[in-house]
């Protein structure tokens, strides 16, 4: 049977008929979804992606959205790559140039710790000692040769302070993974794109070494084989194009199939920012993003937990938990986004009456969801499952933090 091209016009009764589909089976193939996509202006089409998305969420998760409280600790913003998006990454002669003191991470913490959150969120750049001898003197005085180990140290620190980490630091080795789960519940990668053309000169990861695709997807294989609790992603609107981006989700779900490692996927659009290469790039319309977490949803099946940054698309929440957003991420009442810091956070208090408003339940959890913390007490190392045990509910979410119990936990 000939296929009609992705592009070719998408009856509504067709559309449903694709949607159907892939609920009732648990997920969307390459052909139907590069279909669906070519026709998300089509608001028959949309309307039937946004049902099915919701309903497809609901046979998996419900009508309960989760959010982690957490603090955002940019541990260093130095790094190797240059990708063309990014403000986060500057050199160290930039006046912006900041690697945290243990004493200052540690110091975060006891501010997250007052505030009641749980999560030590730890983002910095890619292996910035690679490119700058001054980096590299500042871990030698320290008796250190790569700046993952000092990651390490800092991940501790939160740990002993009474939080729980979660890295995301760029491309770490089996080796360097092995040795932050020590301290971690979980880490992460956004796997952006498969989309090798974007490393060619001109596009977003040009200059980003690390950016390789079968770098990212080669680092998910090594912590699926580590059983680590993995946050993958697609980031929309950096040059790749439809097909390109449903390539992304099916490896993702590839990882997922033969590892079951992945715990969550984020559906992340592209901000565009002054001073950067793509500052011209426009964003991406509410309808497409929601159009493409309808399509992540489809894709990934109803038990993934498909992920959507409130602060990106604040005037959409609504629109997303229809398209089958059944996770936040983490929110932060302590400190900024500091790779969006364009982007506030929204109030917990106001995200909770817009999501109930919706129809769901806004519920806390952990670094982790409750099918692994409960289920799979082999993806975390004995020390670091029980302190996230001491902080959960018997269904493993959060449990509520008193006064008391913040201290009791510091």
């Amino acid at each position: 049977m000939t296929l009609p091209p992705p592009d070719a016009p998408l009856l509504p009764a067709e559309a449903r008929r694709l949607v159907a589909a892939a609920v009732d089976e648990g997920r969307l193939e390459a052909a139907p979804a590069e279909r669906l996509a070519a026709n998300l202006a089509d608001p028959a089409v949309f309307e039937a992606l946004l049902e099915g998305a919701s309903e497809s969420r609901r046979r998996g998760k419900g009508d309960v959205v989760s959010f982690s409280k957490n603090v955002f600790i940019p541990l260093t913003n130095l790094c190797r790559d240059r990708c063309g998006y990014c403000t986060f990454a500057v050199a160290p002669d930039d006046p912006r140039a900041k690697t945290y003191t243990l004493p200052e991470v540690e110091e975060a913490v006891r501010g997250g710790v007052r505030a009641g959150c749980i999560e030590a969120l730890f983002c910095l750049g890619d292996k910035p000692e690679k490119a700058y001898r001054s980096h590299r003197e500042w871990l030698a005085e320290r008796g250190l040769a790569t700046t993952a180990e000092y990651l390490e140290q800092a991940c501790e620190v939160a740990f002993r302070g009474g939080m729980i980490p979660h890295t995301n630091a760029g491309i770490l080795s089996a080796d360097e993974m092995l040795r932050l789960r020590r301290w971690n519940a979980s880490m992460g990668l956004m796997l952006e794109t498969t989309s090798q053309r974007l490393r060619g000169k001109g596009h977003a990861h040009y200059v980003a070494p690390d950016k390789d695709p079968a770098v990212r997807v080669r680092m998910h294989e090594e912590a699926g084989a580590l059983r680590i609790p993995f946050t993958s992603g697609l980031l929309l609107g950096i040059g790749e194009n439809a097909a390109e981006r449903v390539e992304t989700l099916l490896v993702i779900r590839d990882l997922s199939d033969r590892h079951g490692h992945i715990q969550e996927v984020i559906v992340q659009p592209f901000h565009p920012k002054a001073d950067t290469p793509m500052r011209d790039v426009p964003s991406l319309s509410r309808d497409e993003i929601a159009g493409w977490v309808a399509l992540a949803r489809l894709v990934l099946g109803p038990r993934m937990n498909v992920q959507a940054p409130p602060n990106l698309a604040p005037e959409a929440l609504e629109l997303l938990l229809r398209a089958g957003v059944n996770d936040w991420g983490g929110v932060s009442p302590v400190t900024v986004d500091f790779i969006n810091p364009e982007a506030p956070w929204p109030a917990l208090r106001e995200l909770r009456r817009r999501t109930e408003a919706a129809g769901q339940e806004l519920v806390e959890r952990l670094p982790v969801y409750p099918e692994d913390l409960l289920a799979r007490p082999d993806y975390f190392e004995p020390e670091v499952r029980e302190a996230l045990l001491r902080l959960a509910e018997a269904s493993g979410w959060a449990r509520p933090r008193t006064a008391a119990a913040r201290v009791e936990a510091a």
